[in-house]
């Protein structure tokens, strides 16, 4: 579990992950484990999450992280999984946001019911898990929000509005969030990844042209890969963004 960086006030800490078992949320799960985090995260893929708990496990982590199998449409199902998690680890200090669906959809083709399907995956949860850790965090003395956004709408990317609306709007409850419970300590911060070349990405999108698309944006050469975000969040996550709030921090490789 290799990290760039130490933050010992990680160590020991109760985190939260939404989406956690794979990808840029896997890449979260280790990364907060190998900083002594006591780690808890929820996601739908019961078999892949369950080997990456294991596998962490092995490689020597302080804490297992304890996973949660939670279909976040079902917002009693997360607000159970929180107070496990907490149950488990004492109250939740940190909580990531991450989990979301890229999945693509004509505009022509889109029913009502989809519509709120995809809200339901990729913005709905993420107000609730916040409403159910601003407790702890406020009984804690402080803690640090992280809403993980997107650059496809920056980009005026097409041909998913249901997801560039619901990532465009994390900014909008990240700041009224930030306004609304800094003065008890508690940071709010969006973090946005640009085109992260997680397994996922590589098999569906990324094609000779989509990887010409990307050396033309990217300021910076090479690729934005999961650890790259996790250093991000783990940052976001120490008292080393103390005075961190109501921003975003995006990490694209000079992209937008």
């Amino acid at each position: 579990m290799e990290q760039n960086a130490i933050y010992p006030d990680l160590a020991g800490r109760s985190i939260f992950i939404t989406g956690g078992g794979s990808g840029i949320g896997a890449a979260l799960t280790r990364a907060f484990a190998a900083q002594g985090s006591k780690v808890a995260f929820v996601d739908i893929a019961r078999e892949e999450s369950e080997a990456l708990a294991e596998s962490i496990a092995a490689e020597g982590a302080r804490h297992k992280p304890l996973f949660l199998f939670c279909d976040l449409r079902d917002i009693e199902a997360l607000r159970d999984s929180v107070r496990r998690a907490a149950e488990a680890h004492g109250d939740i200090t940190v909580l990531l946001n991450n989990a979301a669906h890229d999945e693509r959809h004509a505009v022509e083709r889109v029913t009502v019911e989809y519509w709120d399907d995809r809200i339901a995956v990729n913005m709905r949860p993420v107000f609730f898990a916040a409403q159910a850790v601003i407790p702890m965090m406020q009984r804690a003395g402080g803690g640090s929000i992280i809403n993980f956004g997107s650059v496809s709408w920056k980009l005026r990317q097409g041909g998913m509005p249901a997801y560039t609306m619901a990532k465009a709007s994390m900014q909008g409850l990240t700041r009224g969030l930030a306004r609304d419970f800094g003065k008890q300590n508690i940071r709010v911060n969006t973090l946005v990844p640009g085109w992260v070349m997680t397994e996922r990405q590589l098999k569906l999108w990324v094609t000779p042209e989509a990887e010409r698309e990307i050396d033309a944006g990217q300021a910076l050469a090479g690729r934005v890969r999961p650890q790259h975000i996790a250093d991000m969040a783990l940052f976001l996550a120490s008292g080393a963004s103390s005075m961190c709030s109501a921003q975003e921090f995006v990490v694209d490789g000079g992209w937008t």
